[in-house]
């Protein structure tokens, strides 16, 4: 067996963080840039007519709030089998996302996540990561499907209903059937192996996570003068956010899939294009550009505990 020498083994480790980092500054960059969509001169000229920095305050006490929550969600969830600090949690959870970053549909934080903790913990992390995002999840598509409901779309919504019952009725028939070892029983039997509280505070935090996120989406247009009523606002940010995370995608390329979403039902109900694809921007750039230039340090910071 060829042995690598340590020096040779921390300079692969620095290269690996350091392509991390600067491809993922660059993905945001060219999105940021390159984007014909969005018309810089309009945006100047509406942040000097609206400048406040106690709403600019306002908008990105959200952002902390949002990212604080799952900071708290992953405390909670890691808390089953081994405690941790707010500050650990922090290193986690934005070191995972910037990681993260390039995979479909943020696949890449398991991973990530599972590099903070012996590699013998790996299956247990990717578990409990998967409840933390599940739970997320979850709300999404109840949210959602309630504001297709309030939308109008009856069809969608019953749809997704006899979808979501189809998928039930094939689960608890195969309950015990096993692929590679694994079944829709052992998987109910892990879930149920986690505390009931620390379940009813994920669900808790997870909660309140999503309601920060769609009411900062929601003042959002406020400040730009969109003027709907509250429940079809939110009814829409619901359907929006539901539908575009269904779709594979980049962490990169969020506010792209969520932009085009949003640009056909606010299109609707008649909100300027260019208004939606630039709150989807900012929506973007504050839950997954600030947290992704902090998460940055992190991951040059990091040092694996796989041997």
């Amino acid at each position: 067996m060829i042995t690598i020498p340590h020096k040779a083994k921390q300079f692969a480790v620095f290269i690996v963080k350091l392509l991390i980092v600067t491809a993922a500054f660059y993905f945001i960059y060219n999105q940021l840039v390159h984007n014909d969509k969005l018309d810089w001169t309009k945006f100047m000229a509406k942040l000097q007519e609206k400048q406040s920095v106690a709403g600019i305050l306002f908008l990105l006490s959200f952002s902390v709030a949002n990212r604080y929550l799952e900071i708290l969600k992953w405390q909670n969830l890691v808390s089953f089998f081994k405690p941790i600090s707010i500050g650990e949690s922090t290193k986690q959870v934005l070191g995972a996302l910037t990681a993260g970053i390039f995979t479909p549909n943020g696949l890449g934080e398991y991973a990530g996540k599972a590099l903070f903790f012996e590699k013998i913990k790996t299956k247990k992390i990717i578990f409990l990561n998967l409840i933390c995002n599940g739970i997320q999840m979850i709300l999404t598509v109840i949210f959602g499907t309630v504001g297709l409901f309030v939308l109008g779309y009856w069809k969608w919504a019953s749809a997704i209903i006899l979808l979501l019952l189809l998928f039930y009725l094939v689960a608890v028939i195969s309950i015990n059937m096993k692929i590679k070892g694994y079944s829709i029983q052992k998987l109910t039997h892990k879930i149920n192996e986690i505390p009931k509280r620390i379940h009813q505070k994920n669900m808790l935090l997870a909660t309140c996570r999503y309601l920060v996120f769609s009411h900062q989406y929601y003042f959002l247009f406020l400040a730009f003068d969109v003027d709907l009523p509250y429940l079809t606002m939110m009814a829409t940010i619901a359907t929006v956010y539901f539908l575009a995370s269904s779709l594979p995608s980049f962490q990169f390329l969020d506010f792209a899939v969520k932009g085009s979403m949003a640009v056909f039902f606010f299109g609707k109900l008649g909100v300027n294009e260019w208004i939606v694809v630039f709150i989807s921007t900012l929506m973007w750039f504050l839950n997954v550009v600030l947290p992704v230039v902090i998460g940055s340090y992190y991951v040059l910071k990091f040092k694996p505990k796989w041997k």
